[in-house]
């Protein structure tokens, strides 16, 4: 990937707060218009990782390239090529939804059109409402406006669908899926690992500061996590058999117990993938610990 195709870049990225390191080092790189989910548990070091690439936060060590530029030089007119997307609101709560939209649209030298972005976010009849009469779900939503409003070529998504209802969330990623067209590099958090695998092209797990597995989301996790399970009852009890080749499994199970009880085959989720590589990271730590 030559770096004109490059939209971040990351070099062995460390933060230490004393003794305590928030960030390992970890490498990675994100293409231009691709979407990328960072993923792990609370405290894995997801949250840190994005602030210092929005240039919020100084890192300890390593290098970081966003858009050309190094996070901790980015200017002005850097940060407008950008939208961020936090996961706790800092709008104002006196004004209206579009009074809002319009304050920020004139930050930004190409703005979009506010109320196509009011209505891209669900507020449409909600536009002349002030932010402080609003539920959580919908100051969520003035979150992602307020963050697709300058038309940025990367945005920052920190879980951005918290306090969404399931039709929300869908309507959200449409969204996404509309900015993705345009060209728009996002780099997505989020806890919900459906959202993860229906709108990333890639993504990385980060555990304890450590990067755990990085790839397209289908491809996460070792091989044999990927594998099916055929899983029935037999003489009251519940069996199960790994297998790569499930269809052959099932015909087997026909010719040897006619019609199988509970039959059912399960294919590994990303929650699945994901909650392995984890506890697997988790498992392998502290077998380290014990060894001290």
């Amino acid at each position: 990937m030559t770096s004109a195709d490059t939209a971040v870049s990351v070099r062995d990225l460390a933060k230490h707060y004393g003794a305590f390191a928030a960030l390992k080092g970890i490498s990675f790189d994100i293409a231009r218009g691709e979407t990328f989910a960072l993923l792990g548990p609370n405290g894995a070091g997801k949250s840190t990782t994005i602030e210092i690439l929005e240039g919020y936060r100084d890192r300890s060590s390593g290098e970081a390239t966003v858009l050309g530029t190094d996070p901790r030089h980015g200017g002005l007119a850097w940060k407008a090529r950008l939208g961020i997307v936090l996961q706790s609101s800092g709008e104002s709560g006196n004004v209206t939804v579009r009074e809002q939209l319009v304050q920020f649209a004139t930050m930004y030298p190409n703005p979009r059109e506010v109320d196509e972005v009011i209505a891209a976010v669900g507020l449409a009849e909600k536009a002349g409402t002030r932010i402080k009469n609003l539920s959580g779900g919908q100051r969520r939503r003035v979150d992602v406006a307020l963050g697709v409003i300058g038309r940025p070529e990367l945005l920052f998504l920190d879980e951005p669908t918290t306090g969404f209802d399931p039709e929300a969330r869908r309507q959200f990623w449409e969204l996404i899926r509309g900015l993705k067209r345009d060209g728009t590099t996002i780099l997505l958090t989020t806890h919900y690992l459906d959202e993860a695998a229906q709108l990333s092209d890639r993504a990385a797990v980060v555990a304890g500061g450590e990067l755990v597995d990085i790839g397209p989301v289908h491809t996460l996790g070792p091989a044999e996590a990927r594998i099916p399970i055929v899983r029935w009852r037999e003489n009251g009890e519940v069996r199960q058999e790994r297998t790569s080749d499930p269809g052959r499994t099932v015909a087997e199970l026909f010719a040897r117990l006619g019609e199988p009880a509970e039959l059912e085959i399960v294919r590994p989720s990303l929650e699945d993938i994901y909650l392995d590589l984890v506890g697997s990271y988790e498992a392998e730590l502290q077998q380290e610990r014990m060894s001290a």
